[in-house]
């Protein structure tokens, strides 16, 4: 099996946890990927045989890079076309560097599988879907976008082996989280981060609402700023008060973070979304304003139909708009566990394995 993606953590997170899928029932899983991606770091360490090849984002506007972009793609494709060849299925999951992949095992008569992570689908996946055997989606919105001859099966977003341990062992994951941060058991605990590298509006509004909550002895904030950022965010919550807050600026262990928390402040990635629901955690999303297409938002306002999360979007964020929303949620216990259990049936912890049957499927 192979497959093709990357770009971002968002495409690698979910191709790795369907390649673990897919190598736990016997199968040989290799990745394709860009050199100067993501992917380049964490497919090795995943322990998968990785293959690199030079790739570049289609530009979105008329310009010479814009004419040149077929034509680059169709290069790549050839270089991969020997990987591919021998290869039962291809998985593109997403992204620029998925394009080569695909095309690569169109000219072989390699059947193709895409996985779409996002509500509103990305220009590869739509552009590639009439190539594929079937597209995956993480979200039911997505699947009119594809139209009517496209055949679409509903999925899931595949999460990483470490968070779906939240769902079977909380508890025993929770108190590894509150003895690591020096957290306490009897406090409702919010959980802010904004990505891998953080976000700095949410972080400067985090700060201003720790401010706001200071007096709230039963409360306590965990705050993961991103490396650039901690340094920043610990001068401005020097304050004192009675609530207890945590500043990480890199979360390797993001399950005992989820573990311990009854409320998450994030962005709306696909990954991001995948990962809250699977724990069944209540969320206030603030989708990344500038997201392709709006996909953010519209992955936001998916959950919150569901039930399972409250938005705030980026230019309504304020540290006193963030404070009332977070009060708004942990004074009012009965709501927030009316949302984790939405959040909960909204999950997917079985994507991984749903997709690998389909994939099996299609190579078979």
């Amino acid at each position: 099996m192979v497959i093709g993606g990357g770009g971002t953590g968002g495409h690698v997170v979910p191709g790795i946890a369907l390649g673990k899928a897919l190598r736990d029932r016997g199968h040989d899983v290799r990745f394709v990927g860009g050199s100067g991606g993501v992917e380049a770091r964490m497919v090795p360490d995943a322990g998968f045989e990785f293959h690199a090849m030079s790739a570049t984002p289609f530009p979105r506007r008329v310009s010479v890079a814009a004419l040149r972009a077929p034509w680059t793609a169709i290069d790549a494709a050839r270089r991969v076309r020997p990987l591919v060849g021998g290869a039962s299925a291809v998985i593109g999951m997403g992204g620029y560097v998925s394009v080569s992949t695909v095309l690569a095992a169109r000219r072989e008569g390699v059947p193709v599988v895409l996985h779409e992570q996002n509500a509103i689908p990305g220009l590869a996946n739509r552009a590639l879907a009439r190539l594929a055997r079937l597209v995956a989606v993480s979200f039911a919105d997505a699947r009119a976008r594809f139209g009517r001859r496209i055949r679409v099966e509903m999925t899931g977003n595949p999460v990483r082996e470490e968070i779906l341990r939240v769902v079977e062992e909380r508890d025993t994951l929770a108190k590894e989280g509150r003895e690591s941060l020096d957290l306490e058991e009897d406090r409702t605990t919010v959980l802010i981060f904004g990505g891998s590298q953080g976000a700095l509006h949410i972080d400067r509004a985090a700060v201003g609402a720790c401010r706001l909550l200071r007096d709230r002895a039963d409360l306590q904030v965990v705050l993961v700023t991103g490396p650039a950022h901690l340094d920043d965010v610990r001068r401005g919550l020097r304050t004192g008060g009675d609530l207890l807050v945590r500043t990480l600026g890199f979360a390797d262990r993001m399950e005992l973070l989820y573990a311990c928390a009854n409320v998450a402040v994030s962005r709306s990635g696909a990954t991001t979304i995948a990962e809250l629901t699977v724990c069944g955690l209540p969320a206030l999303l603030i989708p990344y304003p500038y997201a392709t297409h709006g996909h953010q938002e519209a992955n936001a306002r998916a959950l919150q139909r569901a039930g399972g999360a409250s938005v705030l979007l980026d230019d309504q964020l304020s540290a006193p708009a963030l404070a009332e929303r977070i009060q708004s949620l942990v004074d009012h216990p009965a709501r927030l566990s009316a949302m984790a259990e939405r959040s909960r049936a909204f999950g997917r912890p079985d994507a991984a394995a749903r997709l690998a049957d389909l994939v099996e499927e299609v190579a078979s």
